[in-house]
Parts: C-alpha cells; structure tokens; sequence
C-alpha cells in the first residue's frame, strides 16, 4: 500500500469495531460506589441505630433496651451534671492532646520532609509507624508498666535525684494526657510529612534570596502550603482522642475518667443502651460542633495567613 492508499483508507470507528473487541466504559460515578457503601454501612447505619436505640428506654433488670415507647427523657438524664463535668475534662484533654501532638509532629515532619536524606525518609518512617501498628491496648498497657511507682521512670528519676521518692503519676489526668499524646502523635506526623514532602524547595530558597527571614518563611510559605496537612492532623487526633476509653481506664483511674468510659459502662455493666445511646449521641454532636468550630477558626486563620502572604517580602539592600 502506498503513502496516498494510507492517507486515504477510512479509518475505522467504534462502530466498525467487532463487539468482542469494544471498550467497555464504566458509568463517571462508578468509582464513588466502594465508599459510599462504606460510609453506609460503618457509619450512617449504626448512627442510626444508636440514635434509634436513644429514644427507648430500660424495660427491665434483665433487657438492654425496648423502643415501643419513643421519648427524649434518656437525653435529659445524659446530660446530667456528672456527664457534662467529665465531657469538660475530656475536651481539656482531647485540645491538650491535639496541640501537643501538632507542636511535637510539625518541627519532626518537617525535618522528614525537608532535611533529611531521601533515602533515609523510608526507614525513619517506618519507625514512626512499627509503633503504632502495635495493638493499641499494649502499648497503653506498656506505660501503665512505665508509670507505676516500682517502674523503670521513677527507678531513673530517683538515680537522678530529680525526685525524692517513687513517682505517683499513674491514675492521674497527666498519665492520661501523656498516654493520648503517645498513641495518636503517628496520625499528626503522617498528614503533616505528606503535605511537607510536596513543598518546593525553590520556594524556600526563593524566600531566602528575598531577604525573608527563618521566621518569615516559616509564617508565610510553610504554614500555609501546609495548612492541609495540619486540618487533616488534627482531625485525625482530636475526634477518636474525644471517644478514647481504653486510655483513661488503664492509666486514668478515677480522676482520669472520659466521656467514652460513662458510654461504654452504660452498655456493659448497666447494660442501660438507651442511656449509653443517649450519652453517645451528645458526644458525637459535640464532636461534629467542635470541629465545625475549629475548622472555622482555621479558615478564618488561613485567610488572614493568605492576605499576609500576599505582602512582599523585604528584599535586600543593595550592598
């Protein structure tokens, strides 16, 4: 076949092509299937049954629950003044904790994403993550261990002579906070590497030569490039930190109590579901309205971060 045949032989269509050998086109929204049956299935459902299990009540000494008489009585009884004292004292731990994680994750994330070797950024962050696959149960456990009085930090802090005698820091709110922040800093760090790790050096260089200081770098191209990765950081912490129940029991005690533990003692020991359905409701909306708080406060800040942004740097005098 010559040039002038190729140039003028039709060219063949989906139409002309046999049926065995069609492309099959899947429908746009087909990928979004996976997801929504998730969000379904572990999270629209059983909301919805634990707020259909809220307006029941406790039938017996022997029945968990009964829903032939519907009512709101069970959330005046949840929001009692023992619940809302011990819902304070969870969210002073739950910002506490979320702060805490983010000072400690920025400046280590940070150095993953930016100082360090490519080729050590794999091993460095698989040591951040062996931990955290350890069950969580154990790791909370290995600290009750730590911080008891016989344990190995108050055997080093008395070699020290930094206290005069055992340490009594187990069943406190402050073994509590120091057990949240260890368990859910690896949900910081990850977020926060990922949105450091696409930042372009030629930016931070960019600044220096401009005259910007570390400070002016920092407030007016990090903060912001990186502003995904802090929203989705402190997300990640603050709303399983607010149901966490399993820390305070093992290093809380009484004055260490959460609002997770009131819910999950209501379904276990009193085995009252509409109460612990009740109590679980109220923590969630409070979660929901805290972050709509938050996630205002940090658009307002990002705002206000942009504008500064939009401001010149100081360039350098000319010598």
């Amino acid at each position: 076949m010559t040039a002038v045949e190729e140039r003028s032989a039709p060219t063949q269509t989906a139409a002309d092509t046999p049926p065995g050998r069609r492309r099959l086109r899947l429908p746009g929204g087909l990928g979004a299937v996976p997801i929504s049956l998730w969000i379904l299935l572990f999270f629209i459902l059983p909301f919805g049954l634990v707020v259909w299990y809220s307006f029941g009540y406790k039938p017996g000494i022997y029945e968990t629950h009964a829903n032939d008489i519907l009512s709101l009585d069970r959330y005046g009884e949840a929001a009692s003044p023992a619940f809302f004292a011990i819902f304070l004292r969870t969210l002073k731990i739950a910002v506490t904790g979320t702060v805490l994680c983010l000072l400690i994750a920025f400046p280590m994330a940070y150095w993953m994403a930016v100082k360090l070797a490519p080729k050590w950024r794999g091993i460095v962050l698989a040591l951040v993550l062996i931990p955290y696959w350890t069950n969580f149960l154990v790791r909370t456990i290995g600290w009750q261990i730590s911080l008891s009085p016989t344990g190995f930090v108050s055997k080093l802090l008395q070699w020290a002579n930094l206290t005069d005698g055992p340490m009594h820091v187990l069943y406190t709110s402050a073994a509590v906070q120091l057990g949240v922040v260890y368990n859910y800093l690896p949900l910081m760090i990850l977020p926060l590497y990922v949105a450091l790790e696409r930042l372009d050096p030629k930016l931070l260089e960019a600044s220096r030569d401009l005259g910007g200081t570390a400070w002016d770098t920092l407030w007016r191209i990090t903060a912001p490039l990186s502003a995904p990765g802090v929203t989705a950081g402190m997300l990640l912490v603050f709303v399983p930190l607010m149901g966490d129940y399993i820390t305070p029991t093992v290093l809380g005690g009484a004055s260490g109590s959460m609002v997770g533990q009131m819910v999950a003692a209501q379904f276990q020991s009193a085995q009252n579901w509409a109460l612990g359905a009740a109590m679980a409701v109220l923590l969630m909306l409070a979660i929901f309205g805290t972050s709509a708080v938050v996630g205002g406060i940090l658009k307002v800040a990002g705002r206000i971060t942009t504008a500064m942004t939009s401001l010149k740097l100081p360039s350098k005098e000319p010598s």
